[in-house]
Parts: C-alpha cells; structure tokens; sequence
C-alpha cells in the first residue's frame, strides 16, 4: 500500500512539471548600419528542388538501397532596389525648378528562404545507407542560387529600377520640382 501511493505521488509530480521559465537577459548590439538602399521591388517565388547525395565509393554504386534523396519545395524571398548612397554630386543637376539626377543601377540587395513555408516533400535513404545531414542544407543553398536566378531571368533588376525612378519622381515632384528627369547609370 505504501509503495502504490509513492508510486502515485511520484506520477502526480511528474505529470505537473512546470512549463519552461526564460530569464531576461539584456540584449546586445553588435552592429548599427546606415542604410541608404531603396529597395522598390520584393519578388516571392517558389521552387521544387531535387537533391541526391553522391554515391562516392564503388559499393554505393553497386548495392540497391544506398540511395539519399529529397524533395525540397523552396519558399524564396528576392529584393532588389538602389544604393542611393552612391549618388555622386555630378550625378545632380538643378536649373531653377529643373531637378536631372542619375542614378546607379538597381542590384539584388537580399535573398532568402522563408523557413516558415519551405519544406521537405519527400525524404528517401535507402536501407543500406544512412541520411546525409548535408544534403537538406545543400538543397536549401541551390534553392537560393536558383530563386533569384529566376528573379533575375524575370527581371527584377530592370522593374527595381523603374519603381526607384517612379518614387523618386514622385518624391521631387512633391518637393517643388515641376521638371524631373532620372536617368540610371550606365555601368556599376
């Protein structure tokens, strides 16, 4: 009798284990940056990727079952915008309410998987061979090559540089400018 009602003490104390308590601690800051970049353009792509690890030695290649794979469905965020911080003074020119600007040419400034929507479909190793824990990594660093390979090839670059000539326009105009004319740099 007396060991059953330890036995259900014991259980009654396991079973109502607090929940986790978090210190806080102060927080660090290691960088602050300026940032002069006008990013105009987000583009949210998604990209199947199959990986497979290499079969290195002679017995992987010979033996069934010492397969790795995966099916990876990347979620794929792109920016691209303009560094206005490389505006130069002779890249400025004002006649009366006559505003000429030229600015640098737009660039990819960011890239990233959300890893909150991308997700492993498949995952396959066979029964001679154990998962490799480099081959999800890898497939998420091609997702990313590949994503803004698309971005690219879709032009992100070209549509950034109209939008940062369209707000900046905008943005004179309301400073009193009647003319404005912004041209992108040719070149880097």
């Amino acid at each position: 009798m007396g060991l059953t009602l330890a036995a259900l003490v014991a259980l009654l104390i396991l079973r109502r284990s607090p929940a986790p308590r978090f210190a806080n601690t102060p927080s660090v800051i290691l960088q602050i940056q300026s940032l002069s970049e006008l990013v105009t353009v987000k583009y949210v792509i998604e990209k199947v990727v199959f990986a497979e690890a290499l079969k290195t030695s002679t017995i992987d290649q010979l033996l069934p079952g010492r397969d790795d794979k995966l099916i990876l469905l990347a979620h794929g965020v792109v920016k691209a915008g303009v560094d206005l911080s490389k505006i130069k003074a002779e890249d400025v020119e004002v006649n009366g309410e006559t505003i000429r600007i030229k600015i640098p040419q737009a660039v990819v400034t960011d890239q990233y998987l959300n890893e909150n929507a991308t997700q492993v479909l498949d995952r396959r190793a066979g029964m001679l061979r154990a998962y490799d824990q480099k081959l999800e990594q890898q497939a998420r660093q091609e997702a990313v090559t590949q994503i803004v390979r698309a971005a690219r090839q879709n032009g992100i670059e070209r549509e950034a540089n109209e939008r940062a000539r369209a707000q900046l326009t905008g943005l004179l105009r309301t400073l009193g400018y009647k003319e404005v004319e912004i041209q992108t740099r040719t070149g880097k």
